[in-house]
């Protein structure tokens, strides 16, 4: 044989014994790469698992909060129509304490009894969050005032509520009623002088 025939001949023979090695290594070779392929998929599926159970627990911890803020609500509005009908009780108290004449004896006990029946009953709903919006003297705010009427006044600056018609009620921050008041104008007099 001649050198070139041993040169051809051992790539073939290293070749047939590769492919008798793949051969025996093949379903070994075969299995492991199915293992791998398998693993690969069940990694995969734990990363989205684990995903899925992170987007699960932050939504079971947004409703837990919006519950707990809905029971808050719940909690410390429960009274509020309630208390919108104890409104008109407290004002007739305060009108009957308004009208009646002190100096009549005869009167006088009576006006007693309806002013300690108002400060019992304002102290019993101050307890539960109810409170009395009384803004004489400060200015006009209109998240919590109703103007009802504007006039001039020297005795008080402009957008001053100068009178409280109706008091208003506000339950732990919410408005119940708003205070029925007049504002003044200030002074009617110009403050520059229009003559020149």
């Amino acid at each position: 044989m001649s050198d070139e025939q041993q040169k051809v001949e051992q790539p073939e023979e290293v070749e047939m014994e590769q492919q008798q090695a793949d051969a025996e290594q093949d379903p070994q070779a075969a299995r492991i790469e199915e293992l791998e392929k398998a693993l690969a998929a069940a990694e995969a599926k734990v990363e989205e698992q684990k995903d899925s159970v992170v987007r699960a627990l932050a939504e079971m911890e947004n409703v837990r909060r919006r519950s707990a803020q809905e029971v808050e609500k719940a909690r410390k509005f429960a009274l509020e129509k309630f208390a919108g009908e104890l409104l008109p009780v407290i004002d007739n108290l305060e009108r009957a304490l308004a009208t009646g004449d002190g100096s009549d004896e005869a009167v006088k006990p009576l006006l007693e009894g309806v002013e300690l029946t108002h400060k019992s009953f304002l102290a019993g709903v101050e307890k539960f969050g109810i409170k009395e919006i009384d803004p004489m003297g400060q200015p006009f705010n209109p998240d919590q005032h109703q103007a009802m009427a504007m006039q001039p006044s020297d005795q008080f600056p402009a957008n001053t509520v100068m009178a409280v018609m109706q008091k208003g009620y506000e339950l732990n921050g919410r408005l119940l009623r708003p205070a029925m008041v007049m504002i003044s104008k200030g002074n009617d007099q110009p403050s520059v002088d229009t003559t020149a």
